[in-house]
């Protein structure tokens, strides 16, 4: 146990501008960029009611981890406070879970990048790209955590651009016709075909699950909170800016898209994204966007193994994984967890060569499953982290949830909610099968490996 002690510790290696750009390339996804066309069939222009109803819950869930990731920065650290203030058996739930989840998300993310490599080579073996996208993402997060971070910065970048610059020219459409002849084409296609709820506000109900789908990922800053320099300044700044990113990026884009586009005439096989850019004569649309999802892909992948890492660390720190998952390399990353992540994600590449579309869709309703059961877990730990603070604790505290306790018990409302919609599809309802089967196998485990009994 001697030289493990430096064997077992992790780097601070994220700065400022590491965790900024990756919160935003985690709240920037395969959800917005393809999964949005599905959502507006689904609501129509009220799809933005939605995602600005989902983004505020996620501030919410973020400014809540932030009030005890500032106060105790640990790797794995929803998990571990799940621990702390729940119980050991919610702390192994939610570190397995988070794992799962990830795993699962990886699946189908690296299957997209195998989808979306037909593009540019046609006809080539799918799962060909899907094993090299591992392999490469895997090797980036074998690098110190900075490298993994600067990976990420420019991911996350390549997204941005791209959306403000869509952002940019569209409202050149709007506003000056550019593009379209010099007609202008207002935002009147926002209430013109059918008013803005179209499908009444059952459609804005049913697209809740692609919603906050392309939210997961987020809370990824609180995995990062032990490699973090200067926690308690990075964090905050990165939290306090998700609800804003959200506007900017899902709500003011989507109201761009609409505005060009009626709804109705956006379909689920090619992205909105793809037809602003070909409405704007820039020809090559199709090939930039392809590539911007590409990275997202990419992006999401690079991000699910280093939780997947993370998680798998800090399991084996409270001794609920095997001890060898909490060996770092000499760059302070813990490589033996990441190599078994890789090997679970190398059954995801063959059972994704051999699967239907259909189940890469039931796969992303899982992944959203395993996704609110973390998010709801943030929330009760900090219900119970507040119960159990003292008024001089609470006056001190540095970084608070606002509004509180309405805004945690709203938002634990809401994810409640989205578990009973996604019963009533049947695209989603996949989900309420599998990931209760996963939990009850989880909690089966810990108390078959007597883990209940260990300190």
């Amino acid at each position: 146990m001697s030289n493990n002690k430096k064997e077992s510790q992790l780097h601070r290696g994220l700065e400022q501008r590491h965790i900024t750009l990756m919160s935003l390339g985690a709240a920037i996804g395969v959800g917005l960029f393809l999964g949005s066309a599905d959502a507006i069939r689904l609501a129509g222009p009220g799809i933005l009611l939605a995602y600005a109803l989902g983004g505020l819950v996620i501030f919410f869930i973020m400014r809540a981890l932030g009030e005890m990731a500032i106060t105790n920065p640990v790797a794995g650290s929803f998990s571990r406070y799940a621990r702390d203030y729940i119980g050991s058996l919610a702390g192994y739930i939610t570190g397995w879970n988070y794992w799962f989840l990830w795993i699962v998300t990886c699946m189908a993310e690296i299957t997209a990048v195998g989808i979306y490599m037909q593009f540019w080579f046609p006809g080539t073996p799918q799962w060909i790209w899907a094993l090299g996208a591992l392999i490469i993402m895997t090797t980036i997060n074998f690098m110190a955590v900075k490298a993994y971070g600067e990976v990420e910065f420019w991911f996350a970048l390549i997204k941005i651009v791209t959306i403000v610059l869509m952002i940019v020219m569209g409202l050149g459409i709007i506003l000056f016709g550019l593009g379209n002849g010099g007609v202008a084409t207002g935002f009147s296609n926002l209430w013109k075909h059918g008013g803005f709820f179209p499908n009444g506000f059952n459609g804005v109900l049913m697209s809740l699950q692609m919603v906050m789908f392309a939210y997961l990922g987020v809370e990824m800053l609180g995995v990062t909170a032990g490699e973090v320099k200067n926690p308690e300044k990075t964090l905050a700044r990165a939290i306090d800016s998700v609800f804003w990113r959200i506007l900017i990026f899902y709500v003011l884009s989507l109201t761009v898209i609409m505005s060009i586009y009626p709804w109705n005439e956006i379909t689920p096989q090619q992205s909105p994204f793809v037809m602003t850019f070909e409405q704007l004569g820039i020809r090559s649309a199709a090939g930039i966007i392809n590539f911007v999802v590409l990275t997202a892909a990419l992006s999401s992948c690079n991000s699910g193994i280093f939780s997947t890492g993370r998680m798998l660390f800090n399991l084996a720190q409270q001794n609920e994984a095997p001890k060898r998952f909490e060996r770092t390399t000499k760059g302070g990353v813990p490589g033996v967890a990441i190599i078994v992540s890789s090997v679970a994600l190398l059954i995801g590449v063959y059972l994704n060569y051999i699967v239907s579309e259909k189940v890469f869709g039931w796969v992303t309703s899982i992944a959203t499953f395993g996704a609110i059961w973390t998010w709801g877990t943030i929330l009760v730990s900090q219900i119970l982290y507040r119960k159990k603070m003292t008024n001089e604790q609470k006056k001190n505290l540095k970084y608070k949830m606002p509004w509180y306790p309405f805004s945690s018990y709203f938002s634990l409302a809401f994810l409640v909610l989205v578990i009973i919609v996604m019963g009533f599809s049947e695209k989603t309802i996949v989900a309420l099968i599998v990931g209760p089967v996963w939990i009850i196998l989880l909690v089966a485990c810990y108390y078959g490996f007597g883990l209940n009994r260990k300190k």
